[in-house]
């Protein structure tokens, strides 16, 4: 039987990448997303991968959403926490509206979904959950105090359960890209982002595509001895 995967955030940019990657591997996909109908209607009739709406930092939806899901396809193995916001600002201007979006989403999103599926996860003995931290998460970013602070908690969230789903053959990963092509750095203003690909050693922005590769490889079977892990995939930007 199939495996069964929820993305979230899946309809579009990395979470398309890595949707379209987990079905190329025969794995049954359900792809989440927030509000986009019409791009998430698009992706869905491209692809042929499913789309369930439901907002990843309410604890209710996500149970919800998760027991559709299981409904229609059936019993989740593979996690992906991919689903993620801004609310860029210096601490000086950025509002408490700002800060708890982002920690009630990015970081939010993370527990709701593994306490939606993990508990099946752990009774059936296998999972894989992958969650995408960021770089910003590892080294910091200027005006970024929210996301940075969210994605940090991403990767400690990852060891913590990792020790908790280890024994019953469920692993947590994490995946930390660096500037990836994607719709969200395209709206960087050009000077700027020129400078940010200055300090990427291998010269350009990664792809969507190179996230997708490896989150496939977490939740394979091949990966079944690796978990607690963050993988940094970032030009070598950030090393550590």
């Amino acid at each position: 039987m199939a495996r069964v995967a929820i993305v979230t955030g899946g309809t579009r940019g990395i979470g398309a990448a890595i949707s379209c990657g987990l079905k190329e591997q025969g794995i049954v996909v359900a792809a989440n997303y927030a509000g986009n109908e019409a791009k998430a209607a698009e992706f869905s009739d491209r692809t042929g991968i499913p789309s369930y709406r439901w907002d990843v930092g309410d604890h209710e939806a996500s149970l919800a959403g998760c027991a559709q899901v299981v409904a229609d396809i059936g019993p989740v193995d593979i996690i992906v926490n991919n689903a993620g916001i801004t609310r860029d600002g210096t601490l000086h201007k950025m509002t408490f509206e700002d800060w708890n979006e982002v920690m009630r989403i990015n970081l939010g999103g993370c527990f709701n979904m593994a306490k939606a599926t993990f508990p099946g996860m752990r009774d059936r003995g296998w999972g894989r959950i992958v969650n995408i931290g960021s770089i910003n998460g590892q080294a910091g970013q200027y005006g970024q105090v929210n996301y940075a602070a969210a994605k940090s908690g991403i990767h400690g969230f990852t060891k913590a359960l990792a020790q908790e789903g280890a024994k019953f053959g469920v692993t947590v990963n994490a995946i930390a890209p660096g500037y990836i092509d994607t719709d969200m750095v395209a709206a960087v203003p050009p000077p700027v982002l020129e400078k940010i690909v200055a300090k990427i050693p291998v010269g350009r922005l990664g792809h969507a595509e190179e996230i997708a590769r490896a989150v496939v490889f977490l939740a394979s079977e091949d990966a079944g001895f690796i978990t607690g892990s963050t993988m940094s995939i970032n030009g070598g930007q950030h090393m550590y």
